[in-house]
């Protein structure tokens, strides 16, 4: 019987992974040029493509789990070799063999929770709605206008919390009609297939997706940039197709249709991140800026790498659980450079972003800024 060369399997199944593009890559470098990680550490993606073409990668080592998915190499490469489809089909082969470098252990930890809650915080599933108490939101019913997924981070972090109760108060100021699912819903599934664990993926949103259609539910609006990549982009595969908002998208129409009309002034020089799921990865760039450019008294200023160009937080691809030394922080690099824009407040809108920037906060040696959720900034001036 023929002996299967490892080298092989991994090839296999970088190719059954939409990876194969591999192939195509000239090792021109332009994605170690643009790679953050470069800025804080040495890395090549480049090395990481070449090695993975002959099936020589080693899955035992930190180099495939650094990849934050941002979006930045496929952006610039010249021959669409699909960085983070390979990257991601190399962490499925180390995920099935359970091989797991220290850094990526909390991975498992959160696997574990994913399944049990449903979640990867660890909490309980009919916790899930506890932020909205004392606001009577309602349970979503059929007809409805919009469920609204806050996603888990808005459901269960003490400090993310705040934009969701946020959120709601700008909601019905302006009329819009919306209702929950709370312990109905499950995660979107995103970060943890970019980890490699497509059969936990694939389970939650078969179990999203038959929640979502039991409840007739149509248009979905978000909070996440992640939850929205995933419902709009990905749940097709199970062929079905929702309608989905992200929150930045829609308060552009609610503020240009006169339905959201400001009474206070936020007299504040304010700066903005792209975050990669909303920005590089589905074009949104130009709704939150038009909505904080219509708050009164506010002042819009750019950092450096804004736009198409943003500096990634560091949360994508499942960091957002693993563990990054202090001095390799991109959210660190992203506050220094909001803080050379003399902004008071930064503002994004994506958890990750904002748990990254509010534990980089407290890190800062020089300068001081508030870090704020754009549903928080529209609710302070309504």
């Amino acid at each position: 019987m023929e002996t299967v060369s490892p080298y092989k399997e991994i090839i296999e199944v970088i190719k059954a992974s939409g990876g194969d593009a591999f192939k195509r890559c000239y090792q021109c470098g332009l994605c170690d040029t643009v790679c953050p990680w470069n800025r804080v550490r040495t890395f090549s993606m480049r090395k990481l493509v070449r090695e993975a073409t002959f099936g020589l990668t080693e899955v035992e080592g930190d180099e495939i789990w650094l990849c934050t998915t941002c979006g930045k190499c496929p952006q610039r490469c010249p021959r669409d070799v699909r960085q983070i489809d390979s990257g991601v089909a190399l962490r499925r082969i180390a995920t099935e063999y359970g091989i797991f470098p220290a850094s990526v252990k909390p991975v498992r930890t959160v696997r574990a929770s994913l399944v049990a809650e449903g979640n990867p915080l660890n909490q309980e599933r009919e916790k899930r709605a506890q932020w909205a108490q004392g606001m009577d939101v309602p349970e979503f019913q059929e007809g409805m206008e919009f469920l609204y997924f806050p996603g888990c981070y808005l459901s269960y972090d003490p400090r993310l919390k705040k934009v969701a109760r946020a959120t709601v108060q700008v909601l019905r100021a302006a009329g819009v009609e919306f209702g929950i699912l709370g312990p109905k819903e499950n995660c979107c599934g995103e970060s943890i297939r970019k980890t490699g664990d497509e059969e936990v993926f694939r389970r939650l949103a078969k179990e999203n997706i038959k929640t979502f259609v039991d409840n007739g539910v149509r248009k979905i609006l978000v909070s996440s940039p992640h939850c929205y990549h995933t419902f709009k982009n990905e749940y097709p595969e199970f062929m079905v197709r929702f309608e989905v908002i992200h929150m930045s998208q829609l308060l552009w129409e609610l503020v240009r249709d006169g339905r959201l009309k400001f009474k206070k002034e936020y007299p504040l020089r304010v700066t903005y991140h792209d975050p990669c799921y909303l920005g590089r990865h589905n074009g949104v760039f130009e709704e939150p800026r038009r909505v904080l450019r219509s708050v009164p008294g506010l002042e819009l200023v750019e950092m450096a790498d804004w736009g198409i160009e943003s500096l990634c937080c560091g949360g994508g691809g499942g960091r957002i659980w693993m563990e990054t030394p202090k001095e390799e922080r991109f959210s660190l690099l992203r506050l220094k450079q909001a803080v050379e824009t003399g902004a008071q407040v930064l503002v994004t809108s994506c958890p990750y972003c904002m748990s990254n920037f509010e534990d980089g906060r407290l890190s800062l040696e020089e300068g001081d800024i508030e870090v704020r959720e754009i549903t928080e900034v529209l609710q302070e001036a309504l």
